[in-house]
C-alpha cells in the first residue's frame, strides 16, 4: 500500500510499512522512514510506485487550465477527489486525482484552501482583484527589466530620474524603480553615485556632496522664514574707546573687536568687545528657534550657510565706522603686562575699522614686531597687544595651539551654479603669526574669565573642557588642560555658534542681576549642548569633505602627475601646499615621520572624493632640508 500525504506545505508519496490507525510508518523513495499522522493522508494507491505518482501527475496538472477549473466548479467547499470525478467524468485514478490536486494547489488565486485536500473557488470580485494585482506585477517586472537595460546602457529612464535624491540618500526598497536601480548597480559594479553620474542625473560631483549634506542637515532647505530683525529694547551707554576688529577678508559675521586705552602711571586698559545679539534675540523667540535649529554657521570653500538671517547679522556685526552693541571685558594691565583687575559691561562701542589679515600682515609680522613698525593705523595698539598676548601665553604655560601649523584659504572663481566651470586657488598662511596669537590669546582670556564669573555666580553655562586628553562640552566648569586654564566657555562668537549665544544670555542676565534663561541642570540646556556638539561635528566633517573635493579639483586643474609630501606616520603622508592627508599603501614601512617623499598621482575620483597616489622615492637631502612642517587636516 502506498499513500500520498501532505507535509510542510507540499505533497509527498511513500510506501506504508505499518498502519496504526491514527499514524502510519512510511518509507520514502529515498529509503528514509517517517512517522506521519493518518489525517495527513490524501490518497491511498497500489498500482503506481510512489515516485511515479508525482512525476507523472505533475505534467498532467500543468495541462489543466485554472480559469477553466474555476468556471466548472460550483460555489461551496469541495474535496479534490470529488472534483476530479466531475472533471474526468468517471472515478478518477490515483494519477488523475493527484493531477487535479496539484492543479488546484498551484492556483491559490482561483481556489482558496479550506483544509487538507479541500478547496473553495475564489469569489468573482476577489479573483478579479487578484488577477489585476498579478497583471500589475507582470507589468512591473517588464518595466524593471526595461529600466535595468537602459541603466546598463547609461541612459536615464524618466521614472529613475524623478527619484535621484531618494536613490542616493534614502532609497525606498519597496519601489520598483529602486529595485531596478540597485540591480543595475550590482550588474555594472558601480556605486549609486557613479551610475547616476554616468547617466547624467548628477551634473557635477560638487552637487552630489552638497545635496547630500542638505538632505541630512537641512531637509527643509536653507531659506530663512520671514522674521523681523529685532532692535535693542533700550539705549546703551557709549564707550569712550576706539575699537578695531581683525579678521580675514571673507568674514562678514564680525564677532569680536579690541581696544587699548593708555593709563599714565598705571599701564593700559585693554578692551575685548563681543557682538551682543543676545541683547535683542530673546530666548524662546522665533529667531531663537531658527538659531537653535541650525546651531552654527556652516563653512565651506566659496560658500557658507549662516546660523542667523543676514538682516540680523548686519544689525549686530561689529561693522567698521559705526557704534555697535557689545558685551565688553576690560582688563587693567600694568607695565609688565599683568592683569590687575577686570570688569564687564554692556555698551555701544565705536568700531573705527575692520582690519583684514592680508592688509595688516605685510607690515605686522614675525619679522617686523622686533623693530620699529610702519606708521600704520593701530600699529602701537597691535604691538602692545602682541606683547600682552605673549605674557598671557607664558602665564598659561602652554604654547599657542595654532603655532607652527598652516591655514589654507580657498578662493573659488566662478559661479557655483556651474561648479565644473569654476577654478580654485589655494593659498597657504602660516599660523602662529603675531596677529593669530594676539587674537587667540585675548579670546582665551575672555572665554576663561567670563566662564569663571558664571561659575562663581553659580549661573549655568556651557563649557569646553579637556581632561586626560579628551575635549568635550560640559555644564561643569572643569579645566581645559590643553589651554592651561581653570575653565573655558565659548562666548566670543555669538553670531556664528548657538552655544556662544546661550552663554551670552546667561552672562547678560548675570551682569543685569536678572534670572538667567537656563537654570542649573536644565534639561533644555543639556539638550542644546548635546545637539550643538553633534551638529557642530557634522558641519566640520562636511567642511573637510568640501576642502578635500576642491583639493582634488586643484590637482586636476593644474594637471599634477607628481607631488611632494611629508610622511606623518606609517602609510600616511601630508601633501605639500594642500590640506590633504592621504594613506599611501606603497610607502616603505621603514620611513620615519618627517621623511620627505615624492608621489605619483595615479587616479582622482571626485565622487568619493578620493585620490590614489603611489610612492616614487625619497627627495634628496637638500630639498628635505628646506621643507617646513605643515599642519594636516
Amino acid at each position: 500500500m502506498n499513500v500520498l500525504f501532505e507535509e510542510d506545505g507540499g505533497f509527498k508519496a511513500g510506501t506504508v510499512m505499518a498502519d496504526n490507525d491514527s499514524s502510519l510508518q512510511v518509507e520514502m523513495p529515498s529509503g528514509k522512514r517517517s512517522k506521519i499522522k493518518a489525517t495527513t493522508v490524501l490518497l491511498r494507491f497500489d498500482k503506481l510506485m510512489p515516485t511515479a505518482l508525482l512525476d507523472q501527475a505533475t505534467p498532467l496538472a500543468e495541462e489543466v487550465e485554472a480559469e477553466f477549473l474555476w468556471e466548472c466548479v460550483s460555489d461551496g467547499e469541495f474535496a479534490f477527489t470529488d472534483f476530479a470525478r466531475d472533471y474526468y467524468g468517471h472515478e478518477p485514478s490515483p494519477l488523475e486525482a493527484t493531477a487535479v490536486l496539484l492543479a488546484l494547489h498551484a492556483a491559490p488565486i482561483y481556489f482558496h484552501r479550506k483544509g487538507r485536500g479541500r478547496f473553495r473557488k475564489a469569489p468573482a470580485d476577489i479573483l478579479a482583484a487578484a488577477l489585476a494585482s498579478l497583471e500589475k506585477k507582470r507589468l512591473q517586472a517588464l518595466a524593471i527589466e526595461a529600466w535595468i537595460a537602459e541603466l546598463k546602457d547609461f541612459r536615464l529612464p524618466a521614472e529613475i530620474a524623478a527619484l535621484t535624491d531618494a536613490l542616493l540618500y534614502a532609497p525606498d526598497r519597496n519601489k520598483s524603480e529602486t529595485k531596478a536601480f540597485e540591480t543595475a548597480c550590482a550588474e555594472t559594479g558601480l556605486t549609486a553615485a557613479q551610475l547616476l553620474f554616468k547617466c547624467g542625473a548628477i551634473k557635477s560631483p560638487y552637487h552630489l556632496h552638497y545635496r547630500r549634506f542638505l538632505h541630512e542637515q537641512f531637509p527643509k532647505g536653507t531659506n530663512f522664514p520671514t522674521l523681523d530683525a529685532p532692535r535693542l529694547a533700550g539705549d546703551l551707554p557709549r564707550a569712550d574707546v576706539r575699537a578695531f576688529s581683525i579678521d580675514d577678508a571673507n568674514t562678514t559675521e564680525i564677532d569680536d573687536a579690541l581696544s587699548v586705552t593708555w593709563l599714565p602711571g598705571i599701564g593700559t586698559r585693554i578692551g575685548i568687545h563681543i557682538a551682543a545679539p543676545g541683547l535683542a534675540i530673546e530666548h524662546g523667540s522665533p529667531l531663537d528657534g531658527v538659531a537653535r535649529a541650525r546651531l552654527s554657521t556652516v563653512y565651506m570653500p566659496g560658500n557658507k550657510i549662516t546660523m542667523l538671517p543676514d538682516a540680523v547679522v548686519q544689525n549686530y556685526t561689529l561693522a567698521g565706522g559705526s557704534y555697535c552693541p557689545a558685551l565688553s571685558l576690560y582688563l587693567t594691565v600694568n607695565e609688565v603686562f599683568e592683569i590687575v583687575s577686570h570688569e564687564s559691561c554692556l555698551e555701544k562701542v565705536h568700531i573705527v575699522a575692520n582690519l583684514r589679515h592680508h592688509e595688516v600682515e605685510p607690515w605686522f609680522n614675525a619679522e617686523t614686531v622686533g623693530g620699529p613698525l610702519a606708521a600704520e593705523p593701530f600699529a602701537k595698539e597691535l604691538l602692545h597687544l602682541w606683547h600682552f598676548a605673549n605674557a598671557c601665553e607664558g602665564r598659561r604655560g602652554k604654547p599657542s595651539a595654532m603655532q607652527g601649523n598652516n591655514d589654507y584659504n580657498f578662493a573659488i572663481i566662478g559661479d557655483l551654479a556651474d561648479p565644473d566651470a569654476c577654478t580654485v586657488e589655494i593659498s597657504e598662511r602660516k599660523r602662529g603669526s603675531p596677529l593669530d596669537k594676539l587674537v587667540a590669546e585675548l579670546m582665551i582670556v575672555a572665554n576663561s574669565t567670563w566662564g569663571g564669573l558664571l561659575a562663581e555666580k553659580n549661573v549655568a553655562c556651557l563649557y569646553r573642557a579637556q581632561t586626560q586628553g579628551k575635549v568635550r562640552m560640559t555644564t561643569s566648569p572643569l579645566p581645559h588642560e590643553g589651554l592651561g586654564v581653570a575653565q573655558y566657555a565659548w562666548m566670543t562668537s555669538p553670531l556664528r555658534r548657538y552655544c556662544d549665544l546661550v552663554n551670552q544670555w546667561q552672562l547678560i542676565a548675570c551682569l543685569k542681576g536678572e534670572t538667567p534663561a537656563f537654570a542649573q541642570k536644565s534639561a533644555e540646556l543639556f539638550g542644546a549642548m548635546r545637539d550643538f556638539e553633534l551638529t557642530y561635528g557634522a558641519y566640520a566633517d562636511f567642511q573637510r569633505l568640501m576642502e578635500r573635493y576642491w583639493c582634488l579639483r586643484w590637482l586636476q586643474q593644474h594637471g599634477v602627475s607628481e607631488i611632494e609630501a611629508t610622511v606623518r606616520r606609517e602609510q600616511l603622508a601630508k601633501l605639500d601646499h594642500l590640506p590633504l592627508m592621504l594613506r599611501i599603501p606603497s610607502l616603505p614601512a621603514e620611513l620615519l615621520p618627517g621623511t620627505r617623499v615624492r608621489l605619483a598621482v595615479e587616479s582622482i575620483d571626485l565622487l568619493s572624493p578620493e585620490v590614489t597616489c603611489r610612492y616614487l622615492g625619497l627627495l634628496d637631502a637638500s630639498v628635505a632640508a628646506e621643507a617646513v612642517e605643515e599642519d594636516g587636516q
